[in-house]
């Protein structure tokens, strides 16, 4: 099997497929500030200076603390960087997550994460369903994309996705306006948009999996583990490397507070993975 291409096309930039997911850089549960902000701050310089030009952030981080840290570590922002944010939630006083979904809502949001990030505009917002919290639920999103679409026109928004949406959504969306990534859960062990996936390759469309090594519940098979053994990698490497595989429109958003643990992500995208390893990893699901 031939190593993929490590670029793909986001909105108008040429984006490195391993990216770097700014969750992290929050306090505990994504809420307050980061314990160790040098610490945090050095992860962020070390990933721009290793290659990543794709950050994924959402004000709703903190809320606010991790795109005022994204300024405060990399502004001025390099010409190449492309910073994506997602809208459509926001936080309760003690770290609750409430929809914030209404279009006027979605417009503050825009213009906080502008005003917290030093931009005049997003290259990439992605309009995060909030239909159900925790996962896709079929519905209009029509107001939604609406008020999108007016943020694009007054060039606040240079492009719009899509987070947390089933395949009719995706399709919906599209007969209203360009949609250049989604964003869903997906990994080896969750695998419900296998055709989702295949589909928005046909049309050149990036797909940003969250959740890429599990999320809250960390992956763990015996498949996954041999694999690792073999290859002299962890668990956690390997099952980024068979994302990175799985399709060439697949943009990686792994976050971390460590520079160590950012060095052991990238390095995931060297390893070569055989036929025969990406069929017995496909064995998992």
């Amino acid at each position: 099997m031939s190593q993929p291409s490590m670029t793909y096309r986001l909105g108008d930039r040429e984006v490195a497929r391993l990216g770097y997911g700014a969750m992290q850089l929050a306090g505990p549960g994504v809420f307050g500030p980061v314990k160790d902000e040098a610490r945090a701050i050095q992860v962020l310089r070390d990933a721009v200076a290793s290659g990543v030009n794709h950050i994924d952030t959402s004000d709703f981080y903190g809320p606010h603390e991790t795109n005022k840290l994204i300024k405060k570590a990399l502004h001025p922002y390099a010409d190449n960087l492309c910073i994506v944010t997602k809208v459509g939630a926001r936080r309760d006083e003690k770290g609750g997550w409430l929809t914030a979904f209404t279009p006027q809502e979605l417009v503050s949001a825009v213009e906080d994460n502008l005003r917290n990030l030093g931009l005049e505009a997003m290259e990439v917002v992605n309009l995060r369903s909030m239909l159900d919290t925790h996962q896709p639920k079929e519905g209009s999103l029509e107001p939604q994309l609406e008020a999108m679409i007016k943020l694009k026109e007054r060039g606040l928004v240079r492009h719009i996705g899509l987070s947390n949406v089933t395949a009719k959504q995706v399709e919906d969306a599209q007969k209203l306006t360009p949609i250049v990534c989604v964003q869903n859960m997906y990994n080896l062990a969750n695998r419900h948009d296998d055709a989702l996936v295949d589909r928005l390759a046909d049309q050149g469309i990036a797909y940003v999996p969250f959740f890429p090594l599990g999320g809250f519940s960390p992956l763990q098979s015996t498949q996954l583990d041999e694999v690792a053994a073999d290859l002299q990698a962890t668990p956690m490497q390997v099952a980024l490397a068979w994302l990175l595989r799985r399709s060439p429109n697949i943009l990686l958003i792994p976050g971390t507070s460590s520079p160590e643990h950012l060095q052991e992500n990238l390095a995931s995208a060297l390893l070569n993975l055989s036929d025969e390893v990406m069929e017995k990893l496909n064995g998992m699901n």
